[in-house]
C-alpha cells in the first residue's frame, strides 16, 4: 500500500530539510505515495494571513503534480528506470517539506510569520526551484505518456522556473510597523492606541481570545529556534502581544479548570526528578560534595538549619558549596515542556527559557502590570476585578521580570482586600497571584512586609472558599519560607500549622500534598518542631500515611531527629505504621522511616522497641536494607538491629529520656 503523510508522528519540534526521509518501497508503491502526499497538499487552504500568493502558487502546482502521478499509475508500469525512481524519492521529499512548511504558516504564530516573511517567502521559492530541476532531470520521455500529459509536464516546468521569490510590499509595510512599535516600547514610549489596534486588525488578532491563542504559539515557536537572537525577538513579540491583549481587548474571562500549583502539582514526577527532602520536583538542583542531588532551596533550608550532613547518605560534608546540576535540569526542563508543565527556577534571574530579555520585552511588561493595576484600582465590580487579577495572575506566572514588575506596580496591596472576597474565584485568583509573585526571591520580601498580606493568607489557608484557594495559600507559605527569618516567623503563627494540619488531613490530594511539603520546611527549624507536635502533626501524618506514605514519613522523620521522638513514639498506631512502611514501601520512604524508627526507639523506651519488634518479618525487611540500601539506609538499619538485638537479650538502655525542653509539655506560647 501507499505511504500516508498522515502516519508520521505529530513534532515537537520543527524538523531540518536533512530529517526528511523517502519510503524504501517498490517503485509503484512509490509513486501511489508520491500521487497521496501531492492530493494531501492540493486540498489545502492557502494561507490566510500572509504569503498567500505563495501558498496559492505552490497549491496549485501540486494539483497538476497530481496529474502526471495519476498518468504514471494508469499505464500500469511495474518498474522504473533507476534515475527515475531517484527522482521519485527526491521529489517526495520536496513535497513533505512543502507540506511542513504550509502547515507551519497555517498554524503558526501569526507575528512570527510576519517578522520571517521574506525568509518564508525565499522558502517557498526555494523548494519551488527545487522541484523544477528535478522535473528537468527525471527522464519523462522514457515513459509512454499521452500528449497532453506531455504538455502539462512542460507547462508545469515553465510554472516552476520562478526567477526570484515574491515578496508582498504589503506585507513587507506591516512588518515595519510592527517594528516601529516595538522600538517606542523599547524607548519606553507608550503605543497610540489607534494604531494599535490597526496593526493587530490587519495581523488578524481581534480579540482576547486570538491574541491568548497567539502568544501561546510564540512560546511553542521559541522550542523552534537555535538563534538566541531569534528567541529574543519572540519574547518581545509575546510582550507586545500580551500588551495588546489587555490594553486593546481587556481582561479576558477566565478559562475554566485553570490552575497553578506550586510546588505540588496532581500528578506523579519522575523519581530522579524528584528532591530527595521535599519528595517535590526540583526547580534547580544542585550536587553536594558526597554527590547526591537536591533542589537548591530545599538544601540551601537544610544547611542553614545548621546541618553539616547529607540528608541522603549522612555523610559529612566536605564543604557546602552547591553545583548546578545542568544536565538534569535541562533533562527537568525537557520533560516539562512535553507534559506541559509551568518550569522555571525560582531564582532571581533575567532570562526566559534561557534567553536574555531584551528591553522592548521588558518595558512592554512594565507597561502590561501598570495598566492592570491602574485598571484594578477603579474597578467597580466583583467581575470587573476578577478578570483583572486573573490576567495578573496569568502575566506572574511567566517569568521573574513579569513577576518583578507586577510587584513593583503595587500589585501586592492592591491584592489583599480580594483575598477575602466572598468571591470564591475572585479569592482564588488572588492568592494564585501572590503565590505565583512569591517565587521571585525579591517578592518574598515585599509580601512578608506589606500590610495584611500574610494574615490574609492565613486566613484564606483557615478558611478560603475552595480547596484550590487553601492549596495555593498553603503553597506560599512553602514559597515564602524558603527564606529562614520568614520560615521562623511563620512557624511561630498557631494558625498557619493548625490550617496546615486541617488541609493535610481533609483537603483533596493535590492540596494535601501543598500542606504536607510546607509543613516539611517548617521542620526543618528546630524550634518549630514543638508548635508543630502542639498543633497536631504528628497524629495528622500517621492519619495520612496510607494515602501520602512519602511526605507523612518524611515529616515524621523530621519532627523525630529535632526533639519530637517522644511526641512520635506515644501517638497511636505510629510506630506500628513506620514499621508497615519499611516492610513494604518504597525506597526512600524506607529510608525516612528507618531514620524516624531510629530516632523514636532511643527516645521512647522499651514499649516502644516492644511494639516495634512485634511487627511481623520486621528484621528481615531490616536485613533487606542493610544490604541493598543507601549509605544512609544501611547506617539507619544497622542501628535499628542492634537496637533489637539488644532489647531481645533483655539489655537496659532504652528508657524514656526526660529534657527539660520535653516536647510533650512544651510551655511555649503561640502567637495567634
Amino acid at each position: 500500500m501507499a505511504i500516508s503523510p498522515q502516519v508520521f508522528p505529530p513534532r515537537k519540534r520543527r524538523p531540518s530539510a536533512g530529517a526528511f526521509i523517502s519510503p524504501k518501497v517498490s517503485d509503484l508503491k512509490l509513486v501511489q505515495s508520491l500521487l497521496l502526499l501531492a492530493q494531501e497538499i492540493s486540498v489545502l487552504k492557502p494561507v490566510q494571513f500572509l504569503l498567500k500568493r505563495n501558498s496559492s502558487s505552490i497549491i496549485r502546482k501540486s494539483k497538476l503534480l497530481v496529474i502526471i502521478f495519476e498518468e504514471f499509475l494508469r499505464n500500469t508500469i511495474s518498474s522504473f528506470p533507476r534515475s527515475a525512481v531517484l527522482c521519485f524519492e527526491e521529489i517526495y521529499i520536496v513535497l513533505q517539506r512543502i507540506k511542513t512548511l504550509l502547515e507551519d504558516c497555517s498554524n503558526g504564530s501569526k507575528m512570527w510569520l510576519l517578522m520571517q516573511n521574506e525568509s518564508f517567502a525565499n522558502s517557498f521559492h526555494e523548494l519551488t526551484a527545487e522541484l523544477s530541476t528535478l522535473l528537468d532531470i527525471c527522464p519523462l520521455r522514457e515513459f509512454d505518456l499521452n500528449e497532453d500529459v506531455k504538455e502539462l509536464v512542460v507547462l508545469i516546468r515553465k510554472q516552476f522556473c520562478q526567477t526570484k521569490a515574491f515578496v508582498d510590499p504589503t506585507d513587507e509595510n506591516l512588518r515595519h510597523d510592527v517594528l516601529k512599535l516595538l522600538d517606542r516600547i523599547r524607548r519606553e514610549i507608550v503605543p497610540d492606541y489607534s494604531k494599535l489596534q490597526e496593526i493587530f486588525e490587519k495581523i488578524g488578532l481581534r480579540d482576547s481570545r486570538s491574541c491568548r491563542d497567539e502568544i501561546e504559539m510564540l512560546e511553542d515557536e521559541i522550542q523552534n529556534q537555535i538563534c538566541e537572537k531569534s528567541k529574543g525577538e519572540i519574547i518581545a513579540l509575546i510582550g507586545l502581544v500580551r500588551y495588546a491583549k489587555c490594553v486593546l481587548f481587556g481582561a479576558s474571562t477566565p478559562r475554566s479548570n485553570v490552575q497553578e500549583q506550586f510546588p505540588a502539582m496532581d500528578m506523579v514526577f519522575p523519581v530522579d526528578f524528584r528532591c530527595p527532602i521535599t519528595l517535590e520536583l526540583m526547580r534547580d538542583p544542585v550536587v553536594v560534595s558526597t554527590g547526591q542531588t537536591y533542589d537548591r532551596i530545599s538544601i540551601g533550608v537544610w544547611i542553614d538549619s545548621g546541618h553539616n550532613t547529607c540528608p541522603k547518605t549522612g555523610q559529612t560534608l566536605a564543604h557546602t558549596n552547591l553545583i548546578p546540576n545542568t544536565a538534569l535540569k535541562n533533562l527537568i526542563a525537557l520533560w516539562c515542556r512535553e507534559q506541559k508543565v509551568p518550569f522555571e527556577t525560582a531564582d532571581i534571574n533575567d532570562k526566559i527559557n534561557g534567553v536574555t530579555v531584551n528591553k522592548a520585552a521588558l518595558e512592554a511588561a512594565k507597561m502590561t502590570a501598570l495598566f492592570l493595576i491602574n485598571k484594578l484600582s477603579v474597578s467597580q465590580s466583583n467581575d470587573t476585578a476578577n478578570r483583572v487579577v486573573h490576567e495578573l495572575r496569568m502575566l506572574a506566572k511567566t517569568d521573574s521580570d513579569s513577576r518583578a514588575c507586577i510587584a513593583e506596580a503595587g500589585a501586592i496591596s492592591s491584592l489583599v482586600p480580594f483575598l477575602g472576597s466572598e468571591n470564591p474565584d475572585l479569592q482564588v485568583n488572588s492568592v494564585t497571584t501572590i503565590l505565583n509573585l512569591s517565587i521571585l526571591e525579591a517578592n518574598k520580601t515585599r509580601i512578608m512586609e506589606t500590610d495584611g498580606a500574610l494574615d490574609g493568607i492565613i486566613e484564606v489557608l483557615r478558611s478560603g472558599a475552595t480547596w484550590e484557594a487553601k492549596g495555593n495559600a498553603a503553597a506560599t507559605v512553602f514559597s515564602l519560607s524558603a527564606i529562614r527569618s520568614y520560615r521562623k516567623k511563620l512557624g511561630r503563627r498557631a494558625r498557619v500549622i493548625r490550617g496546615l494540619v486541617e488541609l493535610a488531613k481533609a483537603g483533596p490530594t493535590s492540596s494535601k500534598r501543598d500542606a504536607l511539603v510546607a509543613i516539611l520546611i517548617l521542620a526543618g527549624e528546630r524550634e518549630t518542631v514543638g508548635r508543630l507536635v502542639e498543633g497536631g502533626v504528628v497524629e495528622m501524618a500517621v492519619e495520612v500515611m496510607e494515602e501520602s506514605p512519602e511526605e507523612a514519613v518524611t515529616i515524621l522523620s523530621a519532627v523525630a531527629k529535632r526533639g519530637g521522638a517522644v511526641s512520635v513514639a506515644r501517638a497511636p498506631l505510629a510506630v506500628r505504621k513506620l514499621a508497615q512502611v519499611l516492610r513494604g514501601g518504597t525506597d526512600i520512604t524506607r529510608e525516612n522511616a528507618a531514620a524516624a524508627l531510629v530516632s523514636v526507639c532511643r527516645r521512647g523506651g522499651p514499649e516502644t522497641v516492644t511494639e516495634l519488634a512485634a511487627t511481623p518479618g520486621i528484621e528481615r525487611a531490616i536485613w533487606e536494607m542493610v544490604g541493598m540500601g543507601t549509605m544512609r539506609a544501611r547506617s539507619k538499619a544497622a542501628t535499628l538491629l542492634r537496637v533489637l538485638r539488644r532489647w531481645a537479650a533483655g539489655m537496659d538502655g532504652y528508657r524514656t529520656i526526660e529534657y527539660s525542653t520535653n516536647i510533650t509539655s512544651s510551655t511555649t506560647t503561640l502567637q495567634s
